[in-house]
């Protein structure tokens, strides 16, 4: 079992966190939230620390689970953060979904202190993280890949390596692009549809047995059916995705036309006052402006 670090206790967070503990490791815990930590720590034997600088200290490799990228930075880079407290040869994994450019500045610096680094975004939303079945793509040296690579297993079943620093999250917006596109197609053909008077459930049962099937929608669209926009991930954090994503396409030359449409959906959808409902709540802002509310009849 290995002494480990765990910053931010989220939605995501949390979960992974525990399920950590859960697997016999030392997690020393540290979250913005203090209670946050001290709270898990009671329920699962962990450490809560004051600073990300003392979970270093305690820890041969931190993960986090961040907002953004400024926060990922701040925790690591900043004033008590992590690369205050590691000793040369620690590994922090960043599972967070940031900029891959500034990934891999945070990455360089902390390669000069001796600390190794991994971009490891992940999906599978809230369930995933609960139940131990994330999807994780991982960028950074493959060596030092390898020897995290146990500490993984129980946060996740599906491991890609994607090669040097910055293209796990690459890996991920690419992703989470073509979900958030998906979405809102879903989103314009079924509210389309129920004006015109086709039932949604049938709909979806057309979807579902035709080229057109996603598992995406087969997930979502019966929360959307029974009105339920728990969030399982949130409208502003996959806006800020699409943000790194259209980021992303400026840097490398790519345009990137359908995702800066499903952009600005995405902040009507914040203007309305969405951001914390799951993504999937989009649907509202086109059912507004159509006059139709898309459930099970």
């Amino acid at each position: 079992m290995a002494k480990l670090g765990f910053i931010g206790l989220g939605i995501m967070g949390r979960p992974m966190a525990r399920n950590l503990l859960r697997a016999g490791h030392e997690v020393a815990l540290w979250s913005h939230t203090a209670g946050k930590a001290e709270q898990l720590a009671a329920e699962e034997k962990g450490r809560a620390c004051q600073t990300p600088k003392q979970v270093a200290g305690l820890a041969e490799c931190v993960f986090l689970c961040v907002g953004d990228t400024a926060m990922s930075e701040r925790v690591i880079l900043g004033p008590d953060g992590l690369a205050e407290g590691a000793k040369p040869g620690t590994i922090i994994v960043d599972t967070s979904t940031v900029s891959p450019s500034r990934s891999r500045a945070t990455g360089e610096a902390l390669r000069r202190r001796g600390i190794q680094f991994l971009d490891a975004p992940c999906t599978g939303s809230k369930p995933g993280a609960e139940n131990g079945t994330l999807t994780f793509m991982v960028g950074g040296e493959q060596a030092v890949f390898e020897r995290v690579r146990p500490y993984f297993e129980p946060l996740g079943k599906q491991l890609y390596y994607c090669g040097g620093p910055g293209l796990g999250l690459h890996a991920k917006l690419t992703q989470n692009l073509i979900l958030s596109n998906i979405l809102q197609a879903f989103n314009e053909g079924i509210v389309l549809s129920t004006k015109a008077g086709v039932p949604p459930q049938l709909m979806l049962e057309i979807l579902n047995n035709s080229a057109a099937r996603s598992g995406l929608i087969a997930f979502k669209a019966p929360q959307v059916f029974d009105r339920n926009f728990e969030t399982n991930f949130s409208v502003k954090w996959m806006h800020k995705d699409i943000g790194l994503m259209l980021e992303s396409g400026k840097e490398l030359g790519v345009p990137l036309p359908l995702t800066a449409l499903t952009e600005q959906m995405f902040r009507a959808a914040i203007a309305q006052g969405l951001a914390e409902d799951d993504f999937c709540s989009t649907i509202k802002v086109l059912e507004a402006w159509a006059g139709i509310e898309v459930k099970r009849g």
